[in-house]
């Protein structure tokens, strides 16, 4: 649909922002962008990142464990997390000139090559590193031909997505990794420039249809607290499948955590006795719970 005078401009579908972005523009995560009145995704194909990794380092713990995975990046981010690991591709200025200058590939070809990796012990494909779902139209045409072939699909991500693109790309997903960055809309919109109930509703959602496991990473001062610990395993606890069962429990939560990383630096790295400390709470609620960087 092209845009004529009068008309209002597009909206973007993927995130709770739904930035109407003019022609020739983009939205906040510096990705979608209008052309010929269209929203389109400027990452589409591009590739920073590709490794053939173990699946635990998604962290996946308890989805075809010992296996390996083709693990793919594109560019760009729909949040703004000071402490982001993959800056470099994620939201940094540099990343947005270095994803533009990156090689394309596309599906069938994508596809192909993790075909090719089996006799390497690869599954399949995951959609990593950077935020997939803001190129979500990547995955899906991806994700199908490798359906096709009859391997996996997993997605990494920080669930700040639409129902709208959770179910354009569902059918293909077989495992996911969500983060629940924290419990609290404070630190969702002052610090990350999130939306919580976002998350927790793609979560609620995407665990009715493939397997889910969640990563909370712990920063000092900010949402490291066992009462907040508490609430997120509570909440968990009580998600339902498709048929309304209740599996919560046996959801894995990964407890990371944090080392001083971009525009965070200006405190320590989280205690590793909090970490486990945090995780006997978790622990109350939830039978598969996991501490990362310790």
């Amino acid at each position: 649909m092209k845009i004529i005078a009068g008309e209002a401009m597009p909206k973007c579908n993927v995130c709770f922002r739904k930035c109407e972005i003019e022609e020739g523009k983009t939205g906040f995560c510096g990705i979608r962008s209008c052309e010929n009145g269209m929203i389109k995704p400027l990452n589409y194909g591009r590739i920073t990142s590709i490794a053939l990794d173990p699946i635990e380092k998604k962290p996946l713990s308890r989805f075809m464990s010992g296996s390996r995975i083709l693990s793919v990046g594109s560019f760009g981010c729909n949040l703004r997390c000071p402490f982001c690991q993959n800056y470099e591709i994620s939201w940094s200025d540099e990343a947005y000139e270095y994803g533009k200058k990156s090689n394309s590939i596309s599906p069938q070809d994508l596809a192909e090559l993790a075909y090719q990796h089996r006799s390497d012990g690869n599954v399949g494909v995951a959609f990593t590193y950077n935020e997939p779902l803001i190129g979500y139209e990547f995955v899906r045409d991806t994700a199908r031909l490798v359906h096709e072939k009859g391997m996996v699909n997993v997605l990494v991500s920080n669930g700040m997505a639409s129902m709208e693109v959770l179910n354009e790309i569902i059918p293909y997903i077989d495992a996911m990794n969500i983060d629940l960055k924290g419990f609290t809309d404070s630190y969702y919109e002052k610090v990350l420039g999130g939306n919580r109930q976002m998350v927790m509703d793609f979560i609620k959602e995407a665990v009715k249809h493939c397997h889910v496991e969640l990563t909370t990473l712990i920063i000092p001062g900010e949402n490291d607290s066992k009462e907040e610990m508490r609430q997120i395993s509570n909440w968990i606890s009580n998600l339902s499948d498709a048929n309304g069962n209740v599996i919560g429990s046996d959801i894995p939560l990964h407890i990371s955590r944090f080392f001083p990383r971009f525009h965070m630096m200006d405190r320590n790295a989280t205690d590793v006795v909090l970490i486990y400390e945090l995780a006997d709470v978790a622990r109350e609620k939830l039978r598969y719970v996991y501490t990362g960087n310790c």
